[in-house]
C-alpha cells in the first residue's frame, strides 16, 4: 500500500507547518514513543499521522494485532528509524507492546497477583509461557505438587512426555523473578497456590489421617496430592517389613490412605504402615530380658551382629556381647547363616530394638571353692578336727 497523498487544497506551504507545529516540531529518536491517527491500515503494513513530526509507517513485521486498527484510531508505537530515504519515519507496535507488556507484569510481580497463563511449549526443564506479550519460562520445580512429573529415576524423556500434557492447559501463576534488563521472566504455579496451600497445611495436625492420590512413585519413596499439598511416604514409611520396591505397593493415580507424621511449611511427611498394626510389637510381647532365644546370624559389621529371630524381629547383638574375652573380630566368632542361643538383655519398644548376648547365653565356668584353693594338689584332704590324727582302719590280728 502507497503512502496516501494529499491534494492541492490540503497542501501546506513549510512557513504554514512550521507555524502550525510550533514548539511541538521537535526531531524523532530512535526508541521513542509516539501517537499518531490511522491513516490507512491492512494486514502488511499501517500509516500514521505524527501531526508536526510527519507520516510513520509500520511494516508487517512490526505489525502487533492489527485486526481491530482502522482509520481514525489513535494508536501508539515505537520509532525505529527516524527517517526512512522516502522522507516518514519507521515505526514498531510490536516493540511498544512489548513495553507495555513489561511494565504490565513488573506490576503483577508488585501486587503478587495470580493469574492464568497457558503453556506453548515444553523442554525437560520446564514449560515455555507467554503472558502480555512476553515469553517466560515456568520451571518444573515451580509446578504445583497436582503437575509436578513425578518420575522414578528422573527419566528425563517420561519428564517431557508429562510436561507436554500441560501444552494449552490453563495454569494459574504468579510472577516469581523478571528482569526486562535480561529479557527474564519466570513464572510460578506452586506460588501461586502458596497462599491456598497454607491455609490447608494450617488446618491439619501431626497424628491425622488423611487420603491422597498418588503422584509419583520413586526409589525413595511415595509422593501423594492430599487436597493439593505435597506428601512424602517415605520407603521406611510404606510398609513394617523391608520394602525394596515401592512400586510393588502402589501406582500412580491410586487412592491411599496414611497418617500425617510430621509437617514443613507446606509439605507433608506421610506414614502408610502406621496405620496398619505393627508386627514388631505384637511378636515382641511374648519376650522378657532373659528370655533365651534361638536365632539365625544374618549380618556381621564391625560393631557386632545381627540376628534374625522371627520373620518379623531383627535383633543385634554388641560386638561387646559376643564373648566375656575382648573381640576384634566378630567374624571369628560368628559365620552368616548359622544358627545360635542368645539371651534378651534389652528390649526398647519405642526405638523398635531388641538387644542380645551371645556371652550370656553360656554358662559361666565353675569356679573351685576357697577349700579346695588352699588343699595342696599332692596331698589328700584330711577329716576330723585340726590337730587330730586321721583315723585308720583296725587291723585284723596275724
Amino acid at each position: 500500500m502507497a503512502m496516501p497523498s494529499k491534494t492541492s487544497e490540503d497542501s501546506l506551504t513549510m512557513e504554514q507547518l512550521l507555524q502550525e507545529a510550533g514548539s511541538a516540531a521537535v526531531g524523532l529518536s530512535a526508541g521513542d514513543v509516539v501517537e499518531g491517527a490511522v491513516i490507512a491500515a491492512d494486514k502488511h503494513e499501517i500509516w500514521l499521522d505524527l501531526g508536526p513530526r510527519g507520516t510513520g509507517l509500520v511494516i508487517g513485521r512490526e505489525i502487533e494485532q492489527s485486526d481491530d486498527i482502522k482509520p481514525g484510531d489513535t494508536i501508539s508505537a515505537s520509532v525505529l528509524e527516524p527517517e526512512s530515504d522516502e522522507g516518514h519515519a519507521i515505526l514498531s507496535l510490536k516493540k511498544v507492546a512489548k513495553e507495555k507488556g513489561w511494565e504490565s507484569l513488573e506490576a503483577r510481580l508488585a501486587s503478587s497477583e495470580v493469574f492464568s497463563v497457558s503453556a506453548f511449549d515444553a523442554n525437560k526443564g520446564g514449560l515455555l509461557v507467554e503472558a502480555d506479550g512476553i515469553r517466560g519460562f515456568l520451571p518444573v520445580s515451580q509446578l504445583s505438587a497436582e503437575n509436578y512429573p513425578r518420575v522414578s529415576g528422573a527419566d528425563k524423556d517420561e519428564i517431557l512426555h508429562r510436561l507436554t500434557r500441560l501444552i494449552g492447559k490453563p495454569l494459574r501463576v504468579r510472577v516469581l523473578d523478571l528482569s526486562r534488563r535480561e529479557n527474564k521472566l519466570i513464572f510460578s504455579e506452586k506460588a501461586a497456590r502458596r497462599e491456598d496451600t497454607e491455609g490447608k497445611v494450617a488446618k491439619m495436625k501431626v497424628g491425622d489421617k488423611v487420603t491422597g492420590v498418588v503422584t509419583g512413585v520413586v526409589d525413595f519413596g511415595i509422593f501423594v496430592n492430599v487436597d493439593g499439598v505435597e506428601g512424602l511416604v517415605h520407603i521406611s514409611e510404606i510398609a513394617w517389613d523391608r520394602v525394596d520396591n515401592p512400586a510393588k505397593y502402589v501406582k500412580v493415580g491410586e487412592s491411599v490412605e496414611a497418617k500425617i507424621i510430621s509437617i514443613d511449611r507446606d509439605k507433608l511427611s506421610l506414614s502408610m504402615k502406621q496405620l496398619q498394626p505393627d508386627p514388631w510389637l505384637e511378636e515382641v510381647a511374648a519376650l522378657k530380658v532373659g528370655d533365651s532365644v534361638e536365632g539365625k546370624i544374618t549380618r556381621i559389621t564391625p560393631f557386632g551382629a545381627f540376628v534374625q529371630v522371627t520373620p518379623v524381629i531383627e535383633a543385634l547383638v554388641h560386638i561387646s556381647e559376643l564373648s566375656r574375652e575382648h573381640v576384634e573380630d566378630p567374624g571369628k566368632l560368628v559365620k552368616l547363616g548359622e544358627t545360635k542361643q542368645f539371651r534378651v538383655i534389652a528390649i526398647d519398644t519405642g526405638a523398635h530394638k531388641l538387644s542380645l548376648s551371645l556371652k550370656e547365653a553360656k554358662p559361666k565356668a565353675d569356679k573351685p571353692s576357697a577349700a579346695a584353693e588352699s588343699v595342696p594338689a599332692d596331698k589328700p584332704a584330711t577329716a576330723g578336727k585340726t590337730g587330730q590324727a586321721p583315723k585308720t582302719a583296725d587291723k585284723e590280728p596275724s
